[in-house]
């Protein structure tokens, strides 16, 4: 069975557990249980897709899936697109429909070099909570000069 960011050197999860103040999570069940207690739902734009391996510029024949079923029955305020490909097809094939503008965030896939891996989880925690992650951080660094 396979479940979103399974590569083993995506860095989704091990940022995420970062932002949620989390243990990074190394099971199935512990990945779902992390995201259900802080009520984050994880989802696909692309349906299905004809690509050569795991190549971006390669996707053709996109079939959207049908999010517009599940935020209808659900309280989802926010969308956050995991890399430039994932905002740029949410923004072609559901945006208008949905009515919600997605946040890009920066990509955890391995194929991207993050230069600076305090980078990543930073705009993700920035862009997810705000100030309240701002103080959170500020918190912490004050607490590492001391």
């Amino acid at each position: 069975m396979q479940f979103f960011y399974g590569h083993p050197q995506n860095r989704f999860w091990k940022v995420m557990a970062q932002v949620l103040d989390e243990k990074v999570p190394q099971t199935i069940p512990e990945k779902k249980e992390m995201l259900l207690r802080h009520h984050i739902a994880l989802w696909d734009v692309i349906a299905s897709c004809d690509i050569a391996g795991s190549s971006d510029s390669s996707i053709r024949n996109v079939v959207p899936n049908d999010l517009a079923y599940i935020i209808g029955r659900s309280q989802i305020t926010k969308i956050y697109a995991n890399g430039a490909k994932s905002k740029q097809l949410y923004d072609k094939y559901l945006a208008k429909e949905l009515g919600i503008e997605a946040v890009q965030l920066p990509s955890t896939s391995p194929a991207k070099n993050l230069e600076d891996d305090l980078g990543c989880p930073l705009e993700y925690g920035l862009a997810i909570f705000g100030g309240k992650w701002e103080s959170r951080i500020i918190r912490e660094w004050v607490s590492l000069a001391k």
